[in-house]
């Protein structure tokens, strides 16, 4: 099955989206240079080669560019193929894939809707895991108490803060409360 990537500007950076025939695989988050993000997809997807985009995963760089530029945009149908990761993993990217725009939960309370709140650390781990970050939006769980918690896309936990604001679910004014 062949792999393919797709390198495209956002608001942030050059970003990429990676796919096979089943879906999206991987996105790699805004780089300020393009070469730096096709490094990074290489580095992860050795076999990838750059290719035009089908539909689906053209209509996904859509609407991670909107995202990006702070319009709404609804990611939650995007076609992705998350085989490759561990079925708890899977578990926890479906509970963030439905977390709307806007809105948080915690570690704590993604793990309550696994069935056991002694997982918080654990969802933590699986979403430092993410391959699709954005489309799985991690950005969107937060640690207890309003803590940020972890991030470990390019620009850590400020990249974390900038999506929340730019969906607004930090006014800006908040932000040195939730950089603890």
């Amino acid at each position: 099955m062949q792999t393919a990537f797709a390198i495209f500007d956002t608001a942030l950076g050059h970003a990429a989206v990676v796919w096979r025939e089943t879906g999206i695989v991987g996105v790699h988050l805004p780089e300020l240079e393009p070469e730096r993000t096709r490094a990074g997809v290489l580095r992860r997807y050795p076999e990838a080669a750059p290719a035009e985009p089908p539909a689906g995963v053209a209509a996904a760089i859509l609407g991670v560019q909107a995202l990006l530029r702070g319009e709404a945009a609804d990611l939650t149908g995007v076609e992705l193929d998350l085989s490759a990761s561990p079925a708890f993993n899977r578990r926890v990217y479906e509970i963030a894939r439905a977390i709307p725009p806007g809105r948080t939960l915690t570690y704590g309370e993604v793990a309550e809707q696994l069935g056991d709140p002694l997982l918080a650390r654990a969802v933590g781990q699986a979403l430092g895991q993410n391959p699709c970050a954005i489309i799985v939006p991690c950005h969107r769980v937060l640690a207890a108490g309003g803590r940020t918690g972890g991030f470990s896309a390019r620009g850590g936990v400020k990249t974390k803060l900038k999506l929340l604001e730019i969906e607004g679910a930090l006014a800006p004014d908040t932000l040195p409360l939730f950089a603890r």
